[in-house]
C-alpha cells in the first residue's frame, strides 16, 4: 500500500492581479504558509507559467521546480482544462468559449481548436520537461447540446460525434505517449467525457490508448447523483489524478438534477468547500490508500457561499486529516506463531 502524496492545491481558482496571487513565487509562499505540500498549476495562466517556453526549455522547467522547492513545495501535474474545452466545441458554445483562447484566433472555431491542439502538445513537452507524470485536461463537447433525447436524437448522430473525439484526440494521445506522460480526463457535465459509460465509449474509440486516464473528482458525480463510491472499483485502473472537492445535492418538490436555471446559490446541487458537503471522503481515502493510488490529493476549491481564501486555509488541514498513512505490517502479527509448508499440511489433516 502507499501513503496519498498531499495535501496539495490546485491553483486556478486562485490566481490574480493582486500580490500574494499574482506570481508563482508570491502565491507558492501563500500555499507554503497553509501547510500545502504541492501545487497543481492551471497552464494558462501566464502569471503562473508560459506554456511554450516550458516545453522548448528545461532550463526554465527548472528554474519553475526551483521557485517552488524554496517554498518546500512539488509540482503535481499540469492542467488544460480550458485548452482541452476547445478541442472539441459544439457551434451553439462558440462564443461563449472564445474568452478561452489567444485573442488572435477567436472568432474562427478552425483557428481557434488548432491553437489548442498546439497547447496540448506544448502541455505533454512541457510536463516531460518537469518530471511529471500524469496532466489533467477537459475532453471537450460535440454531443452535450443533445444530452437529453427531446427532440428524439437521428439514429447515429452520437457515434458520430464520439468518433470525431476521438479522431481529434489521438493524436494528443499519441504525443503524450512520445513522452511518458498520462492523459487524465476531467469527468465533468458539460464535457462528453461526464460519466463512466461516456468515458467507456471514448477509451474504445482511441483503441484503449494506454494514456488515455480519468482524473477523479467525486463532486461532478454528486451533482449527477452518480454512485462516486463505486466508480473508484469500476474504474480503479484509470484513476490517476484526483480533486479533492465537495458538494451536496439536495432535491426538493420544485427542482432537481437541472435545478431549474438557478444560479449556484440557489441550485439543488452545489459545490461546496471541503466538509461542508455530502462526499464521503473517509471512504475516499481509505479506497486510495487500499488500492495504491499514486499520485497527489489536489484541494480544487469552488464554492457559492464561503470566500476562497478561507476554503484554502481549511482545506489544507481536512486533506492533511484525511490522508491514511499506510502500515507496514499487519494489526496481529504480535499473534503470528509461525508456520511452514509442513505444518500447513499437518493442519489441514493432509499428512
Amino acid at each position: 500500500m502507499k501513503t496519498i502524496k498531499g495535501p496539495a492545491i490546485f491553483l486556478a481558482q486562485f490566481a490574480g492581479d493582486d500580490a500574494p496571487f499574482n506570481s508563482l513565487d508570491s502565491i507558492a509562499a501563500w500555499a507554503a504558509n497553509l501547510g500545502y505540500k504541492g501545487v497543481q498549476l492551471p497552464s494558462w495562466d501566464a502569471r503562473l507559467i508560459d506554456l511554450k517556453r516550458a516545453a522548448e526549455s528545461q532550463t526554465y522547467c527548472d528554474e519553475i521546480k526551483g521557485t517552488l522547492a524554496e517554498h518546500g513545495l512539488a509540482l503535481t501535474e499540469l492542467s488544460t482544462h480550458l485548452q482541452g474545452q476547445l478541442v472539441a466545441v459544439h457551434p451553439a458554445y462558440d462564443e461563449m468559449f472564445d474568452g478561452f483562447a489567444a485573442p488572435e484566433v477567436r472568432g474562427n472555431p478552425r483557428a481557434r481548436q488548432a491553437w489548442a491542439v498546439e497547447q496540448l502538445h506544448f502541455a505533454a513537452r512541457a510536463s516531460r520537461n518537469l518530471g511529471l507524470t500524469d496532466h489533467g485536461t477537459f475532453s471537450g463537447a460535440l454531443a452535450w447540446p443533445y444530452v437529453y433525447p427531446w427532440p428524439q436524437r437521428p439514429a447515429g448522430l452520437i457515434d458520430t460525434a464520439f468518433d470525431e473525439l476521438a479522431r481529434r484526440w489521438r493524436p494528443i494521445l499519441d504525443a503524450f505517449d512520445e513522452v511518458g506522460v498520462n492523459l487524465c480526463y476531467e469527468i465533468h457535465p458539460g464535457e462528453d467525457l461526464h460519466d463512466g459509460i461516456t468515458f467507456e465509449m471514448f477509451l474504445e474509440r482511441v483503441g484503449h490508448h494506454p494514456r488515455c486516464h480519468i482524473l477523479y473528482d467525486p463532486s461532478h458525480f454528486v451533482l449527477q447523483q452518480l454512485d462516486y463510491r463505486g466508480f473508484l472499483d469500476v474504474y480503479r485502473e484509470h484513476i490517476q489524478m484526483f480533486h479533492v472537492k465537495d458538494a451536496e445535492f439536495t432535491p426538493s418538490p420544485r427542482q432537481g438534477v437541472y435545478s431549474g436555471y438557478q444560479g449556484w446559490v440557489g441550485r439543488a446541487g452545489r459545490f461546496r468547500s471541503l466538509g461542508d458537503g455530502q462526499v464521503d471522503f473517509k471512504h475516499i481515502f481509505s479506497w486510495m490508500a487500499a488500492n495504491d493510488y499514486h499520485g497527489w490529493a489536489v484541494l480544487e476549491w469552488e464554492c457559492c457561499l464561503k470566500h476562497p481564501e478561507a476554503g484554502a486555509r481549511e482545506g489544507a488541514a481536512f486533506i492533511r486529516d484525511h490522508i491514511i498513512e499506510v502500515t507496514e505490517r499487519a494489526f496481529d502479527d504480535f499473534a503470528d506463531g509461525g508456520a511452514d509448508e509442513a505444518a500447513n499440511r499437518r493442519l489441514l489433516g493432509l499428512d
